[in-house]
C-alpha cells in the first residue's frame, strides 16, 4: 500500500468513526425534538427545539415537574409529570393535589377544570406510570383523557434538558 492509499484509509475512517459517534450518542444519549402546539405555554412555545437527555433516567428516577418526552404512537409528546406510581392526583378549583397535598402550580399558563382519577378509569396512578400534564391545561391533551391515560415509564423517552432554538432562549429547560 502506498503512503497516499494509508493517509485516505485514515482519514475515511476517522471520519467514519465521527459519524458512527453521532448516531450512537443520538440513539442512546440526547436527541433534539421539536416542540409542536401550544400544550406546554408559556413554559415552552411552539417551534421551539429542545435537546432531551435519554441517558438520565437509566441512573436516576423521575421526579414531579420534570418536562418529558413521551413516544405516543408515532409522534413525540412534551409533557411535565404531575403525578408519580401509586399517588391519586385531583384537581379542585384550578389546584392540582397529590395524595391530598397541594402541588406547585406556579408554571401553569391557564385554568384546569375540575378532574378525579376516577375520570380516567383508575383509584390511583399504577406502579408503573406516571400522570402528566401541559402547562396551558386548559388546551393540553394529557393524562387527563382516557385517549392518553397514564404513561408507562418505558414510552417516557427522556427529560427535556435544553432549549437550543431560537437562539435568544438557549437554556436548561425548567
Amino acid at each position: 500500500m502506498t503512503d497516499k492509499t494509508k493517509g485516505i484509509i485514515k482519514e475515511i475512517s476517522s471520519y467514519a468513526l465521527i459519524i458512527i459517534a453521532v448516531i450512537l450518542i443520538r440513539i442512546f444519549i440526547f436527541d433534539p425534538v421539536r416542540v409542536d402546539g401550544p400544550s406546554m405555554n408559556n413554559t415552552l412555545l411552539n417551534g421551539q427545539i429542545l435537546i432531551i437527555n435519554k441517558f438520565t433516567y437509566r441512573k436516576n428516577d423521575i421526579k414531579r415537574y420534570d418536562i418529558v418526552v413521551i413516544k405516543m404512537d408515532d409522534k413525540k409528546i412534551i409533557k411535565r409529570v404531575m403525578g408519580l406510581p401509586n399517588e391519586v392526583i385531583e384537581i379542585k378549583d384550578n389546584v392540582v393535589y397529590a395524595n391530598g397535598k397541594k402541588l406547585d402550580g406556579s408554571f401553569t399558563s391557564s385554568k384546569a377544570e375540575d378532574f378525579k382519577m376516577e375520570d380516567i378509569g383508575l383509584v390511583k396512578i399504577p406502579g408503573d406510570s406516571y400522570l402528566v400534564m401541559g402547562d396551558n391545561r386548559e388546551i393540553s391533551l394529557d393524562s387527563r383523557y382516557a385517549e392518553v391515560g397514564t404513561i408507562k415509564k418505558e414510552k417516557i423517552l427522556g427529560k427535556a434538558g435544553l432549549r437550543i432554538w431560537p437562539l435568544n432562549k438557549i437554556g436548561k429547560v425548567k
